[in-house]
């Protein structure tokens, strides 16, 4: 059984980063190639499966002002590259854009509630009139990453359809993911790992026997990540950095 694994690497990052801790070493320095190798072999109950390919989806963060991010980034994709010729790193990029919306508060869930005026911070109008309940619109600059999950389902949809693969594995806990997995697993058996700490998103639920059946579920925890990293040299220039 050929096995394609389809990675959302900003998804995988920064819900790792909330599974282990932002600051925490030890998680990074990931070896995509041994984490597949080790998911199939606990969780899918797959014959004789073997990873055929492995398509990493990101994007290239920007000089400024995350000059280490950048540096730390471009070390991670060289050792990849160097530790396994074979995988695909698919690129998106980022867009920068000034959003306006209404402040918020993140309920226990994560979801938003609007922040509205009350005291000790309140709203009057050009008569010295209390506005209660009044809303507060701010503008923010935002950077936001486009792409990746388009990447990941259109490799997915390729390979599943030209039959590159006989079954798959995606990483990624995206909702706008659930379409194209829906047609994957008419055709293959698809395991889903979603890699944060939160609930699995909706949309992107099944059957374990839908279609062509033997579709698995799972959550990826911290140990998943500390179990399953590169040397620490991987090539004679390619060192983990030291924060990771």
């Amino acid at each position: 059984m050929r096995v394609g694994i389809y990675i959302d690497g900003y998804n995988l990052y920064y819900g790792a980063r909330g599974l282990c801790g932002r600051s925490t070493p030890g998680w990074r320095w990931l070896d995509l190639r041994s984490l597949a190798r080790g998911l199939i072999d606990k969780r899918s109950g797959w014959d004789d499966a073997t990873v055929e390919n492995i398509t990493y989806c990101t994007a290239r963060i920007s000089g400024s002002p995350q000059s280490s991010g950048q540096q730390e980034q471009d070390v991670y994709l060289r050792a990849l590259r160097h530790s396994d010729p074979t995988i695909r790193i698919s690129f998106g990029n980022y867009v920068s854009r000034v959003a306006t919306a209404p402040l918020a508060r993140r309920d226990r869930k994560g979801r938003p509630v609007v922040v509205t005026s009350d005291w000790p911070v309140t709203v009057r109008n050009a008569s010295g009139d209390d506005q209660p309940d009044s809303m507060f619109m701010v503008s923010v600059a935002r950077r936001e990453e486009k792409g990746t999950d388009v990447n990941v389902a259109s490799h997915l949809l390729i390979d599943v359809l030209t039959d590159a693969v006989d079954a798959a594995v995606v990483i990624s806990n995206d909702s706008d993911l659930a379409y194209p997995l829906g047609v994957a697993r008419t055709k293959v058996p698809v395991g889903l790992v979603n890699p944060t700490k939160n609930y699995r998103a909706g949309k992107l639920a099944g059957e374990p026997d839908e279609g062509a059946g033997g579709h698995w579920w799972y959550r990826l925890a911290c140990d998943d990540l500390y179990d399953h990293q590169l040397p620490d040299t991987v090539a004679p220039k390619v060192r983990k950095p030291a924060p990771w």
